[in-house]
């Protein structure tokens, strides 16, 4: 199973999905599942990787998944322009009612884009409004969040809930401030 946390691509261009999904293809494994970078909504907010990549999602990127006895949930946190490190109120409602189905004894593992905790805000490096998934998220008794979009490997633990935050493999960032 590979999870992949988003900028698929630089500028959201056919032939950059193109050789992504060449790439990809190679990978042995029974499933690769994606969640959008904010380079893969550039220009058509992000029709383009939904199509190729999550035509199963629902809004602008979102699902969930049952693999192996655990919960797989993709979030969706790079909207567009004005909504960049959001996952907004339609998703959260749906992930409260997805949630609610699941047993809190099955691990969950959450993967989006954009950091779940205040990594630095200032240079967007958070999900606004991540405190209402957490708290949907607290009663389970294993929760992991993966994410991407700081270039950087970060891990936290808070309560129930252990991130990791992948590095890229271009373009390194600087650390934060």
């Amino acid at each position: 199973l590979v999870l992949h946390t988003g900028d698929l691509t630089h500028l959201s261009k056919p032939a950059q999905f193109d050789t992504v999904q060449q790439i990809m293809s190679t990978i042995k494994t029974d499933g690769i599942f994606y969640v959008p970078g904010e380079h893969d909504v550039i220009g058509d907010n992000g029709a383009a990787f939904r199509q190729r990549f999550a035509p199963k999602a629902l809004g602008k990127g979102y699902y969930s998944m049952d693999a192996m006895g655990t919960h797989f949930v993709g979030l969706s946190n790079v909207g567009v322009e004005d909504q960049f490190g959001v996952l907004g109120t339609d998703q959260l409602d749906w992930l409260s009612k997805d949630l609610k189905s699941v047993h809190h004894d099955t691990p969950v593992v959450v993967f989006a884009h954009v950091p779940m905790y205040a990594v630095y805000p200032p240079w967007g490096w958070t999900t606004r409004d991540s405190a209402q998934a957490l708290a949907l998220l607290k009663p389970f008794s294993s929760v992991t969040v993966l994410n991407g979009h700081i270039h950087q490997v970060l891990q936290q633990v808070e309560g129930n809930v252990r991130f990791h935050i992948a590095n890229s493999t271009s373009f390194p960032q600087h650390h934060p401030g």
